[in-house]
Order: structure tokens, then sequence, then C-alpha cells
């Protein structure tokens, strides 16, 4: 070979190594990039060439596919009952990607995830189009129903949270006012329209918000059972008939501020379990100064105050606060001042009272499948912590009992079932002047002693008369078509 012809050779082979690295580099190197680029088309478009899993409750699907009729997208998605299950599955949107269940299970959902591997490689042997696998939820339906229709006849701004106490499942999670995820599925000026009106700064109800895990509210005089709870589990109290050290009229330590009670009510050395039904402030308010902050904290924390949970959609950190003299840890632990929780949070306390002082942690994803309903995953209950005795937490929920039969939540009764609740009306705004929440939690325990269900319910209603709103009054009777709702589907 002469040396032009070598030179021509040595040039292409150049090329070639070249061409080959270039190829690896982009195959290898730089693929999760390009896949996840938002502007290569051809990822969105095969992310939608073929229908999305589905999101299950009590066996039967409340998500689909349809063909889209717009744009290059083959399939968009759709809800059955979109604005009562919103707060659990989120969205999943051609325009405007996707959120909550829809967005940490779309491994799973669009059948790319990795432990479907084998099911995908079978498919392309077979020739069968790719499909998605499942997401089988804990949701209860008709209890989930109950919660949102409750909330809807409300009209009212407000949220529900079911759980199972011994397992930790959720079962009704709803928020009012909601939205249709089907609005805004797909990829049309009409879908854009739908989502801008949905926006906050254009709709000041902010369907989009999920009260029930992302909304922290002063919890009122139901954060008395977690002020109880650290009486008991402190010694300071050992039973619940036991009368306490509470004077009336009671002066919040370093001020000349008295501690006020609602109406003329039995709370002078008041025992827990009358403080409990009448909702004594003065008793629970010194309660929590004579513990001090530090215990006060540490029990609110054994309940799950102070963490994000993730059931797997992440819930807002519930808040206790810190560093507090004793009449800010007074009024904190009559669940106002720096106190505020999720409703979330506040079933969780109910939950742990009704699992006799075990608090499990809250999930709703019960298991993941491939398109086959072969299995994939499966949620195990977890333990998160135990803020109570055994037998404190029996003394708490007969106190808890007292306040149903003949206190001030009465209105969540039910008949052959106890039902042990509190409830709670909560002031917020500048100098209190806003309309306050409306709160009940409680739990009910059959006649074999398990208990299937603790719910929490908070109600916001602002064009309400202001006497007119009570946790007993507004609150309790959803909590209890919820609570009849999980009993009824057990039998």
């Amino acid at each position: 070979m002469n040396k032009p012809l070598r030179r021509i050779a040595i040039f292409c082979g150049l090329l070639i190594l070249a061409l080959l690295i270039r190829d690896n580099y982009l195959q290898y190197v730089k693929a999760d990039a390009l896949r996840s680029d938002t502007d290569n088309r051809r990822v969105a478009i095969e992310r939608y060439a073929h229908p999305r899993g589905d999101i299950v409750v009590d066996g039967d699907p409340i998500t689909g596919s349809v063909v889209s009729k717009h744009g290059d997208f083959k399939y968009k998605r759709t809800y059955k009952d979109g604005p009562m299950w919103a707060p659990v599955t989120g969205y999943s949107s051609q325009a405007f990607g996707s959120n909550q269940l829809e967005n940490i299970e779309d491994g799973i959902l669009t059948g790319n995830d990795d432990r479907l591997f084998f099911r995908k490689t079978l498919d392309m042997i077979t020739g069968k189009p790719q499909q998605g696998g499942n997401v089988v939820t804990t949701l209860n339906a008709a209890a989930q129903r109950a919660a949102y229709g409750g909330l809807a006849r409300q009209g009212s701004k407000g949220a529900v949270v079911a759980l199972e106490p011994s397992t930790g499942k959720i079962l009704a999670l709803a928020s009012y006012p909601s939205y249709d995820p089907s609005s805004f599925s797909g990829y049309s000026d009409a879908d854009a329209k739908a989502w801008n009106k949905l926006l906050k700064k254009n709709n000041p109800a902010d369907p989009t918000q999920n009260r029930a895990l992302r909304e922290t509210y002063p919890p009122g005089s139901t954060f008395k059972v977690v002020t109880a709870a650290a009486a008991l589990e402190n010694g300071k109290y050992t039973s619940a008939d036991e009368k306490t050290d509470s004077p009336l009229p009671w002066v919040m330590p370093g001020t000349r501020t008295e501690l006020k009670n609602e109406g003329s009510i039995p709370c002078k050395n008041a025992t827990m379990r009358i403080a409990l039904q009448y909702s004594c402030n003065t008793v629970f308010g010194k309660i929590g100064a004579d513990l001090g902050n530090d215990k006060m904290l540490a029990e609110a924390k054994k309940f799950g105050f102070d963490s994000e949970q993730f059931t797997p959609v992440r819930s807002n950190a519930s808040v206790f606060g810190t560093g507090m003299n004793q009449s800010q840890t007074a009024l904190s632990s009559i669940g106002q001042y720096n106190t505020a929780a999720t409703p979330l949070q506040m079933a969780m306390v109910a939950s742990a009272v009704a699992n006799d002082g075990k608090l499990m942690k809250p999930y709703m994803v019960d298991s993941l499948q491939s398109s086959n309903l072969d299995p994939v995953a499966k949620t195990q209950p977890e333990e998160m912590s135990r803020p109570l005795s055994p037998q404190n937490a029996q003394i708490l929920q007969d106190m808890m009992k007292t306040v149903v039969e003949k206190g001030t939540g009465t209105n969540a009764r039910i008949a052959g079932v106890t039902v042990g609740g509190k409830t709670g009306t909560a002031q917020h705004g500048v100098a209190n002047s806003a309309n306050p929440y409306a709160w009940f939690i409680s739990f009910a325990k059959l006649p074999d002693g398990s208990s299937p269900v603790a719910v929490a319910v908070v109600i916001e209603d602002e064009h309400a008369n202001r006497g007119d709103i009570s946790g007993g009054g507004l609150a309790a009777p959803i909590a209890k078509d919820v609570m009849e709702a999980v009993i009824k589907s057990k039998k």
C-alpha cells in the first residue's frame, strides 16, 4: 500500500473509532440523561404508546386509559370518581406531568420498573405489547365514599383520614374541595384551560391541595389526648378518676393571664376523665405547664410529631414547639399556640390509643403487581413507636369512651359498638378573629375487643356562624359515618 492510501486508511479507521466511541457514549453514558430530557419527544411518545396500569381499590380499578383524540400521544389517563379519589391517586397528565401515587409508582404503572424485567422480556419474546403493572391500595371504597360524601355535604374545606389501628393501613383519605384529574390528563387546549382554572391564583379554594396530608392545622382540644398520654406516661397521674391539681381560676406561669374554659363547666381539680369529657383547658394546660416543654415534646414525637410521614405520598410534619416557657407550653398542650397537625397525624394519635399504645406506620399501598397480576412487592405492617403502655392506653380509651357516651362527642355513638373520641374547636387568625376549625378524632371497638378503624376529621367553615362551629356538631357525624362504613364492610 502506498503512503497516501495508508494515510486515508488510518484516517477512515480513526473516524470509525470515533463513531464507535460516540455511539457507546450516547448509549451507555448519556442514556439516562437523554431518556429524561424534556425535549426528547420520542421518549414522551413511547411513554403514552400503551395503556397505563391501574390503581386498584377493593379489587376494582379506579383508573383507566383511553385513546387520545388530540396530538401524537396515543393513550391518556382516565379516573373513576376522580374528585373523590384524587387525594389518593394524584394525577397523570400528558401536559403537566404527575404527582402522588401516579408519580411515585410510575415505573410500575408504565411497565418500565426494573422489577418487571422478566415480564417485559417475556412479552418481547411473545410479541405481546408492553403493559403497565397495578398498584393495589389499602383503601376501603365504602369508607372513602362516606368521608368524601360527608365533606361534600358540608360544602366546606376539610379532610378525613381513617386508619386500621392494628396495621396502619389507610382506609380513607379524603380532601375537599377536590378536582377531577381526567379534566387535564390530555394535551389539548381544553386540558390547559382546566389546569389553569385549578391553580391557586385562579382558585383560592385550592382544590389541588391535599388537605389530609399537606395542610397543618391547630388541632385544638383533640391534642388533649396527647397531653393526657403524657400525664399518664410520666406518672403525674395514674388513673382516669384521680383528682388533678387544677385550681380555678388558673393563671398561667409568668403571666397575669387566666386560662379560660368554655362556659361554666366542672373543671376545678377535675379528674382527667371529667376534664376530657368537658374539655377543660385549665386542667390540660396546667398538666402541660407542670410537665414542661421537654416531656411534652418527647410524648408528641412518640405519636409522630416533628417528622414527615411517607405513605408513600409525603405528609407534612406536624409540629409541637421547642424552647417554650411554661405558659407557652400550656397553650400548646391544649392544641393552640405552636401546635399544628395534619389530619393524618391526629388519626395516628387515635389509632395508637385504640391499638393499646402501639403506633403502626401508616401506608396506602398494599401491593404492586405485574400486568398479569403476578406479585411484585407487598407492604408489611411496621411498628413505628409505643407512645403508651398497654395499661395507660386502656385508661385513655376509657376516658375517650366517656366523651362519646356523655360528653361533647355524642354525635359519634354507634349502636352495639364502643366508640371513643375527642372533639376540638381550634382558634386561628389574628387575635382568633377567623372562624375556628372543627375537629373530631375517634376509634371504634367491636364486642370482640378488636378495633377496625380510627378516624380524624377537620372542617374549615369560613361561612358558618361562629357559634355553630364545633367538633361535635360538624366533624363527629362524618367520623361516625366512616366508622360505620368500615364496620359494615367487614361483616
